[in-house]
């Protein structure tokens, strides 16, 4: 009798356990992150999957960010699309057309009455995803915005104060110059030179990229970042490789590699590339500081922009799911889960109070400059030029730059030229996507 009941009760509790197990909602999320960056994503979702029983996120890495977003649009289509999607910065204006397909997350968490407060974000990362009237779109996730790092050892070599970095563009050039004629490979490389040398340019300078607002204010927009300003930039950095005080390194982040490597002085790069730069050349030879400015273009610098990621959540899933997805982000949102996810990464904590989490742990003490991304995004209150972009086929407009920035190192055209052409292209593709979406 006692051995029945026991195995009665065993059974039961296999069953209940079954029932358990079968009960879990599972939520899909495809993102666009690899390696070291890709197990971070893991960890982070594990920590949520072990904080309550009644969903699992499982995360889905998709290739790069055009991949992931290709491979959503597509499985959307085929009604097979995950629940949320990772997609970076340039594609907001893409996926705000995407009429139908977005569930936006001011009305997610409404729905799902799950306590939200956008304020409890960094203002430049919401303004970037938000509508004009303020209501958040997607989920901040990963942000960045770019800084300047330099190699305190080449610029002790070429007797220049490693810890006395260059504040504006003039100062950076006869460093990097001095840099070079010391025996250093390379003066001043940078990274993603659309989002540094162009876009971010634009921002911390105050000068417009497109009209309305960059974009903000409606679709029919014209491109104008060949403006005075950047012209003169981009055919100073010209001038400056004929003897290597300039050196371009590649498009999108090739250009580190020169940096890891100790051939360059100076490299303006994203703020989640700190972690990675500090790993190749150690603390102790790495500097972080506030991008350079133009003296003659603006007294003091505005703001810089955002680059990176939010999560977009897509429509289509049974309403009882998406609470799980409310909850998701709930939990992304927690000032300490987004310290944790900021210390390890290198991306800047998207909330307020991660900020203060990480400045009361003595963070930015033991990691000096970590805080840098952080005082360039709110240096100033943003103005309608330093907001961010909400440029539609963004992605081929990026390429169309990239081509004739590289047009101007090669010779081929002079900086004028290559930012006209790049703008007259641009303009076509604004054509395209207006007409596609109207």
């Amino acid at each position: 009798m006692t051995r029945i009941l026991l195995s009665s009760v065993a059974a039961a509790a296999v069953l209940a356990s079954a029932h358990g197990a079968a009960a879990q909602t599972e939520i899909q999320l495809w993102h666009a992150m690899g390696g070291n960056l890709g197990e971070a994503v893991n960890a982070l979702m594990e920590g949520f999957n072990k904080s309550q029983t009644e969903y699992k996120v499982v995360p889905v890495y998709k290739g790069s960010y055009t991949e992931t977003l290709t491979a959503a649009i597509a499985a959307f289509r085929a009604k097979q699309a995950p629940h949320i999607v990772q997609v970076f910065e340039v594609g907001t204006a893409n996926m705000m057309a995407a009429k139908g397909a977005v569930y936006p997350v001011y009305q997610l968490m409404a729905d799902a009455k799950e306590p939200f407060d956008p304020k409890a974000f960094i203002g430049p990362v919401t303004g970037y995803y938000s509508t004009t009237d303020g209501k958040l779109l997607s989920m901040p996730f990963n942000s960045s915005t770019p800084v300047l790092y330099r190699n305190k050892e080449l610029m002790q070599k070429a007797g220049l104060d490693p810890n006395k970095p260059p504040t504006t563009w003039p100062e950076l050039g006869e460093m990097a110059k001095k840099a070079v004629a010391a025996g250093a490979k390379c003066g001043f490389t940078p990274q993603w030179q659309t989002w540094t040398m162009i876009e971010n340019f634009g921002a911390w300078h105050n000068l417009p990229y497109a009209t309305k607002q960059n974009g903000f204010g409606g679709m029919d927009i014209e491109l104008k970042f060949n403006d005075p300003a950047r012209v003169k930039h981009i055919q100073t950095l010209a001038d400056w490789s004929k003897d290597k005080t300039f050196v371009y390194g590649g498009r999108e982040g090739r250009s580190t590699a020169l940096f890891n490597a100790g051939d360059c002085a100076f490299h303006i790069a994203s703020s989640a590339s700190a972690s990675a730069i500090e790993k190749a050349l150690t603390p102790e030879k790495v500097g972080i500081s506030m991008m350079p400015y133009w003296p003659d273009v603006i007294a003091k610098p505005q703001n810089s922009i955002i680059g990176g990621a939010t999560l977009w959540v897509l429509q289509g899933k049974p309403a009882a799911e998406y609470k799980g997805v409310a909850k998701l982000m709930t939990y992304l949102s927690n000032g300490e889960v987004q310290a944790k996810w900021h210390q390890e990464t290198g991306y800047v904590p998207v909330t307020l109070s991660a900020a203060e989490i990480t400045e009361k742990a003595g963070f930015y003490k033991t990691n000096p400059g970590r805080d840098i991304a952080v005082k360039e995004l709110t240096l100033n209150p943003p103005t309608a030029n330093s907001r961010g972009l909400r440029i539609g086929n963004f992605v081929q407009i990026r390429d169309i730059v990239d081509g004739e920035l590289e047009n101007v190192w090669s010779g081929k055209k002079d900086a004028k030229t290559a930012l006209d052409d790049a703008v007259k292209a641009g303009n076509e593709q604004l054509k395209r996507f207006e007409a596609a979406n109207k």
